[in-house]
């Protein structure tokens, strides 16, 4: 994933770090107007970028920038029989770590909104990352002269998307689900 030249960030490029799912059934799926306003009253200096719904509005894809966080989140719907399949491997996998209500809410979800969270870096530093960056905050390391990843803006899109939908969320990094 590239950015434009003509944008502020214009030689910067996006390295995807993490995925995190929001699970839930396909009946809770929100509509994209819903969505906006949600991360525009979480954080009023995220950049939301090609919106997509489908024909009844709701919630196709989405693309958060947070310039402070040196981050990108792009939001994405997914429903079908693979879905169901995961999040049925999931719940066998985790049934003896998560409460029972959590366990019954994933056998219930044949609907996810994947969460992928990117790292911005510039250009000429693009070459030097190739893991994430162990340091979060608005911090900038001037032997290497890279920007700090923030998760800040992965963790409040993650935390909208939850109470919207009234999803579990899922870190398949950490096997862990949010609460």
């Amino acid at each position: 994933m590239s950015d434009n030249s003509d944008k502020p960030h214009g030689a910067d490029e996006l390295h995807w770090r993490e995925t995190y799912f929001i699970l839930f059934p396909q009946q809770r799926r929100p509509e994209l107007a819903q969505v906006t306003e949600a991360i525009a009253d979480a954080n009023n200096r995220y950049e939301l970028e090609n919106p997509s719904a489908d024909d009844r509005g709701l919630l196709q894809s989405l693309l958060i920038e947070s310039s402070l966080d040196h981050a990108a989140v792009e939001i994405s719907y997914e429903v079908g029989d693979g879905v169901l399949e995961q999040n049925l491997e999931w719940a066998k996998e985790f049934q003896s770590q998560i409460p029972a209500d959590q366990l019954q809410e994933l056998m219930k979800a044949d609907a996810r909104l994947d969460v992928a969270h990117y790292e911005r870096v510039r250009a000429s530093a693009a070459d030097k990352i190739s893991e994430p960056s162990p340091l979060f905050g608005d911090e900038f390391d001037e032997e290497e002269g890279i920007e700090m990843l923030d998760p800040t803006c992965l963790l409040t899109v993650v935390e909208t998307l939850t109470k919207i939908t009234g999803g579990l969320a899922f870190d398949p990094a950490s096997g862990e689900f949010l609460d």
